[in-house]
């Protein structure tokens, strides 16, 4: 690189970091620098709007298990990002966003501002490289934070320094992998595990819930051996949901989002084994479901107080699936006629059978059950296709997914924010780009990104969009309901999404018949496998289904009742 520029020195760094995928928009104190990136062979995602570069590069990275990298420009394109921040910072999600800054040596400039506040007020890092013979080192250390302490952090350069001509050494930079201290698996101390042993052989009816944590470790195997083993049953955290998809004792969500068979059993449990969970309120529903002295967490970093409540009473700290199989090792399998079995036929066909919310509703003509909805998609969906689940009224139901294994099910809902599904499933479609996408939105949260349909017709990507389209904000037309006020201003009226999706020259269908889902999910799937269609035209399809805003969803319905 002869005389080269400071951006072209940064944008090196980055790709000497492994970056391959970028999300942007790009602006004054950052397009010379993307500029350089894309010379470099990074692929960019070029979006419509700030807060979705940063979405979807949440996604990419929960996806592909690496950093996911964005970049802004200064001032409005990073305040643009705030509401992704804290959701990525909360669901411990790595992420390197490059903002530029405003220029040093002007006197004023219409896009500054003091960005380190905003962005420490949503509990991200935020690394000013003013100087040069600490910028290198400075982005690679943030790439080695972001990996170890998995959050996300903002990189600020001043956008008249990048366009100076580098003054430094251009020696060896040890990347960060290089670097990275080597850990090894934590295995669990003896005194640890005999305490657990003892809280577990005291337990009759064990539930082993598994978290993010689990699926990393790969502990799926190890944890369907221990519950065996007890005669206990298997349930998930949200994020980690169809972990164990295929168990017929498997429960499902743990939470506020659990069915009415995993709410009963949970309930009941004596002592829930929380594996490589973050152990958050929602895992408990706010402690209805189970208290902290029926936890017992395997952990790295095991946890008592979270999310202001105390969240774990026993604690085992240990690498999940090192933790799960020392266990395993240590403790009797029980007799199926043994007080401490809970395992049985009849349980196995009562969690096979019963729906995950038989609340009764009247539905009008011309609408849909959104619970039958999600059923009919459960089944006609290929389980390796990849499946992403917004917020909102409707993420739920969606939830409720029986077929989904957690490999190819995607939901972040950390900071409880709607809008994000495109984003989301953009970040997903980059990650796997040979393979078909579905995103569930609601039709609120849809429409808060429209623009992002653009972006995936230009870059082509397989994305299948189905809509549960009850004209509102579900969340708030029924919690306005619930307490007997108007509901007017969340009700807007049901967009035509066929249309709006034809408009971006992609494919469009309303759905007001059941039987209609099918045909047109297995017509997307022929045109996905289609190899003598090249180009794919029309990889974007958009199924609007239009159902009544008249069923409340079981999580609502219990924290609204009066």
């Amino acid at each position: 690189m002869n005389d080269p520029k400071v951006y072209e020195v940064l944008a090196s760094v980055f790709i000497n970091e492994n970056v391959k995928t970028c999300f942007g928009l790009l602006g004054d104190a950052n397009m010379n620098w993307a500029a350089a990136m894309s010379a470099g062979g990074c692929d960019f995602i070029y979006v419509r709007h700030e807060h979705c570069a940063v979405a979807a590069a949440m996604a990419f990275s929960r996806s592909t298990q690496s950093v996911g990298v964005a970049t802004v420009t200064c001032g409005p394109g990073l305040t643009q990002v705030m509401t992704a921040l804290p959701a990525a910072v909360r669901a411990n999600i790595p992420l390197i966003i490059f903002s530029g800054e405003a220029p040093v040596k002007k006197a004023w400039y219409n896009q500054g501002i003091d960005q380190k506040p905003f962005v420490e007020a949503c509990g991200a890092e935020y690394v000013s490289l003013q100087h040069q013979p600490t910028m290198r080192a400075g982005i690679r250390d943030a790439f080695l934070r972001a990996k170890t302490e998995q959050r996300p952090i903002v990189i600020g350069v001043p956008m008249d320094l990048q366009n100076e001509r580098w003054e430094q050494s251009l020696g060896t930079l040890p990347t960060s992998e290089e670097i990275a201290p080597q850990i090894t698996p934590l295995t669990p101390s003896a005194e640890s595990l005999r305490m657990a042993k003892s809280r577990i052989e005291r337990s009759n009816k064990i539930v082993i819930m598994a978290g993010l944590g689990a699926l990393k470790a790969e502990a799926e195997i190890a944890c369907e051996k221990l519950a065996e083993q007890l005669g206990a049953l298997l349930a998930t955290t949200l994020p980690a949901r169809g972990l164990f998809h295929g168990n017929k004792y498997y429960l499902g969500v743990a939470g506020g989002f659990s069915s009415d068979v995993a709410r009963r059993y949970l309930s009941e449990a004596d002592l829930i084994i929380a594996v490589g969970a973050s152990l958050s309120s929602h895992n408990s529903d706010a402690g209805k479901l189970f208290k902290a002295d029926k936890v017992l967490h395997i952990d790295v970093t095991p946890a008592s107080i979270n999310q202001g409540r105390q969240a774990a009473t026993y604690h085992l700290k240990s690498d999940a699936k090192l933790g799960i199989e020392a266990l395993s090792n240590l403790i009797d399998t029980r007799d199926n006629n043994s007080d401490g079995y809970w395992r049985c036929e009849s349980l196995a066909t009562e969690i096979r059978d019963t729906p995950a919310d038989s609340a009764e509703f009247v539905i009008e003509e011309g609408l849909l059950d959104p619970r039958d909805v999600v059923s009919t998609l459960d089944d006609a969906i290929p389980t390796q296709w990849y499946t992403v689940n917004s917020s909102g009224h409707c993420s739920c139901f969606f939830a409720q997914m029986k077929n989904r294994p957690a490999n190819r099910f995607l939901t972040i809902r950390e900071f409880g924010a709607i809008g994000n599904g495109l984003s989301f499933a953009m970040g997903v479609c980059a990650a796997h780009p040979d393979e078909p996408v579905v995103l569930f939105d609601g039709d609120g949260s849809l429409l808060m990104h429209i623009q992002e349909f653009e972006t995936i017709t230009r870059h082509n990507m397989n994305l299948l969009i189905i809509v549960l389209n009850d004209g509102a904000y579900g969340s708030e037309i029924h919690k306005l309901r619930s307490e007997g006020l108007p509901d007017d201003g969340a009700v807007f009226g049901r967009s035509d999404f066929a249309s709006i999706a034809k408009g971006f020259g992609a494919s469009g269908a309303t759905v007001t018949n059941l039987d209609d889902l099918q045909p047109l999910i297995e017509q997307y799937g022929r045109q996905m496998s289609d190899t003598s269609n090249s180009s794919r035209e029309n990889r974007l399809t958009v199924i609007d289904v239009h159902v009544s805003d008249k069923v409340v969803s079981s999580v609502i319905r219990r924290s609204h009742a009066h």
